[in-house]
């Protein structure tokens, strides 16, 4: 059996897979990503990009690839509920959520890959995986026979039914279905020209959203086909039949391209990771698409793992710092199940009962600290990693917090934007009153750490701060400040 090597293979070639294969790629490591299809995907799925990711891909200078294609909204929803999350307020650059096809989203990520020099191999399976205390090896089957890779590291972003996962022998809890919600993608005329449409009654919930070159994506929550298995074909007809049920017409529905059933399974993997093998993405969680936040959430697991796996691989960081990603990544997949599932619960009855938990939710929502609180958590925003990583300290109340983009004014005069400097993936240590450097640990490098001296222009997060050094993926990592001895 011919066999080749790399440091790093990934299974899987969604958003996840290609992002981590990325960062990967970034710290100059050889990546593999195997892939079952043997071409990109071409149902729009997804159409969210929250404005955390939308932060992470501006560290890295991809942002306006996705605003050129994607469409910015201010504000979002939760559980379909009539008042809608304001992301407005926001202390970022990006204060809003993009609609962008998913398809649309991996093109632009695998332009990148491909840019970086990550290794495809499309139309291969992973038969089978093998991991010792000095690597693991993958058997790639495809039309051609079978073919062995050897890495040193071996990450699973190959989707719910994850092969690396089954193969890991790591579980997989959760909830079973227990209804199911159709989506399609079609053309439909909305009445008075809407471009937009939102119905709830006894007879459930509908969502129109435009997708663009004239086609619409349709979510329908109908009571009287909830029971119906998710992996059961959903029809045009019986679409049909479904909107004429809540509305008392078809919209004109036609010319449909996606047709599906989504499901409110809800599983967390037991661990993210086992020995040199890590999952991430929707190989680590699902859930129902609630808020639109799996894509986001997934590729979050892969920013925070890309760029620990590329030290440890590389020999710059110990093994340990590997330990972060799941310390720090799982509870946000709880976080999100938690989400998700209550989301679930919103929409699961369109009783009497049913629509008056909805009114009192979407009332509670017009309040703006608790449309704050929600549109931060959802949007990930609000995300903090509070503990620790290996050899740092406690920082007074900075520690974990994401460091958010604005403008620090260099001592010749140059302004530039904080997350410019993160674009090669590395370390970032801001002096903003102290010409002191940042102690670090003994496995960081000052090589790897850019150094800026710098007043600040505008960026309320800093007031008060002496310097503060910031992780590759844009957290605080450590902090002082002025009023320290």
């Amino acid at each position: 059996m011919k066999s080749k090597e790399c440091n790093v293979i990934v299974v899987g070639a969604g958003p996840s897979g290609l992002w981590i294969a990325c960062e990967l790629s970034l710290a100059r490591l050889k990546v593999c990503v195997i892939e079952r299809r043997a071409e990109p995907m071409s149902q729009s799925r997804s159409l969210t990009i929250h404005g955390r990711t939308l932060e992470m891909f501006a560290m890295r200078g991809l942002h306006e690839r996705f605003l050129q294609v994607g469409r910015p909204m201010p504000s979002w929803h939760f559980a379909g509920l009539p008042t809608a999350l304001d992301f407005s307020s926001m202390e970022s650059r990006h204060p809003y959520m993009l609609f962008i096809a998913q398809t649309q989203t991996e093109r632009l990520l695998q332009e990148r890959a491909m840019e970086l020099g990550v290794e495809f191999h499309r139309g291969c399976t992973a038969s089978h995986i093998a991991q010792s205390e000095k690597g693991v090896e993958v058997h790639v089957h495809d039309a051609s026979g079978t073919r062995r890779i050897d890495a040193a590291y071996l990450v699973g972003a190959d989707g719910a039914r994850s092969q690396v996962r089954q193969q890991a022998g790591i579980a997989f809890p959760g909830m079973a279905a227990t209804q199911s919600v159709m989506m399609a993608d079609a053309q439909v005329d909305l009445p008075d020209g809407k471009a937009t449409l939102s119905i709830e009654s006894a007879a459930g919930g509908l969502t129109i959203l435009p997708l663009g070159q004239g086609k619409q994506r349709i979510i329908r929550l109908d009571p009287e086909r909830r029971h119906v298995d998710s992996h059961e074909p959903l029809s045009e007809g019986e679409l049909r039949e479904s909107l004429v049920r809540i509305a008392g017409h078809d919209f004109s529905l036609r010319n449909a391209t996606w047709l599906t059933r989504f499901s409110d399974e809800t599983r967390l993997a037991d661990t993210y990771r086992q020995g040199r093998i890590f999952l991430l993405g929707d190989a680590a969680h699902i859930h129902a698409p609630m808020g639109g936040q799996g894509l986001n959430v997934g590729l979050q697991d892969a920013m925070n793992l890309g760029w620990k796996l590329g030290a440890v691989a590389k020999s710059k960081a110990p093994a340990v710092l590997l330990d972060t990603y799941e310390a720090e990544r799982r509870p946000e997949g709880q976080r999100l199940l938690q989400s998700t599932l209550a989301q679930v619960a919103l929409t699961s009855r369109y009783d009497e009962a049913g629509l008056a938990l909805r009114r009192t939710v979407s009332e509670f929502l017009r309040h703006p600290s608790l449309n704050r609180q929600l549109a931060g958590e959802l949007s990930c925003f609000d995300l903090c990693y509070p503990q620790p990583l290996p050899g740092f300290e406690s920082s007074q109340g900075a520690l974990g917090w994401r460091m958010p983009d604005c403008n620090v004014i260099s001592e010749d005069g140059e302004s530039s934007s904080i997350y410019a400097h993160l674009a090669g993936g590395s370390w970032l240590h801001l002096e903003l009153v102290s010409q002191e450097r940042q102690p670090l640990p003994d496995w960081l490098s000052s090589r790897e750490v850019q150094q800026v001296r710098a007043s600040i222009d505008t960026c309320p997060a800093l007031n008060g701060m002496k310097d503060v050094l910031v992780r590759p993926d844009g957290y605080v990592a450590a902090a002082r400040f002025i009023s320290e001895a």
